[in-house]
């Protein structure tokens, strides 16, 4: 599922990404250090996500919460893609933290998923041995949509060799559940005072793109996970320009001053 853009015929894939959030007692946000080897991003802090795939449009997929109706208005874009933008959301952040956004349908989501049955099951879910919908129904859960809340929606510069139209959103940390860490795209993981990781960043300490960065400041003026799910949020696409500063190749968000986020 793609887009090509205008500038260079470059293919825009969709993608979502999830900023899972506890407050331990402050808020928290957990982040992923790319293995160097990727080919998109090497060697940054990212949130968990991915781009969407077929997977995603599994129209057998359950749901509990918004439906994609619902989502579509949220997003502004087409019920298809919202669906897959949704799917895309929980599957991504079960592969990439082992966190899973569902539940059985009559109640809330899942309590636990350690073990090595769960383990197993996430390792094909990456492989894709297994579908998305198969995995769901043979353990009885619905995706729990309206543990998701839509935050914001950033499209890699052009000029880039990869690009993506990724959407973010917040969730909290289901109750029972923790994140581990899976290996595999990430070398290292870890919960961060959102405030404390742009001062890192800014300081050079903590690698991370303009999207990321700018989502934890986001996140830092609110302060508390109640505050972020009720935050009112501006979907609008952001849209960063490769521009040569300082004689450096650099990603600016227009409009932003140098020194933010």
């Amino acid at each position: 599922m793609t887009n090509t853009d205008s500038g260079g015929g470059v293919p825009v894939r969709p993608a979502a990404t999830v900023m899972l959030l506890r407050e331990r007692p402050g808020l928290e946000v957990y982040l992923l250090r790319r293995v160097r080897s990727m080919p998109f991003a090497p060697g940054v802090y990212v949130f968990p996500g991915g781009g969407v795939d077929d997977r995603d449009t599994d129209r057998g997929v359950r749901w509990a919460g918004p439906s994609p109706a619902a989502w579509a208005e949220v997003l502004g874009t087409a019920e298809p893609l919202a669906r897959a933008l949704v799917c895309a959301a929980v599957r991504e952040t079960f592969e990439e933290s082992g966190v899973l956004l569902a539940g059985p349908a009559e109640s809330g989501p899942v309590a636990d998923t350690r073990g090595p049955d769960w383990e197993a099951d996430r390792a094909a879910l990456v492989d894709r041995s297994l579908a998305f919908s198969a995995f769901l129904d043979r353990r009885g859960l619905v995706l729990r949509t309206d543990l998701l809340r839509a935050w914001s929606r950033w499209i890699t510069p052009e000029g880039e060799p990869r690009r993506y139209d990724t959407r973010f959103f917040a969730a909290a940390l289901p109750d029972g559940q923790s994140t581990r860490d899976v290996g595999g795209e990430a070398d290292r993981v870890a919960w961060l005072d959102p405030a404390e990781a742009v001062a890192a960043w800014r300081r050079g300490d903590l690698a991370m793109l303009p999207p990321t960065a700018y989502s934890c400041a986001s996140l830092a003026e609110c302060g508390s996970l109640a505050a972020v799910m009720a935050a009112p949020r501006d979907l609008s696409p952001v849209r960063p320009e490769l521009r040569e500063v300082d004689g450096r190749v650099r990603v600016v968000v227009p409009g932003a001053a140098p020194d933010t986020p």
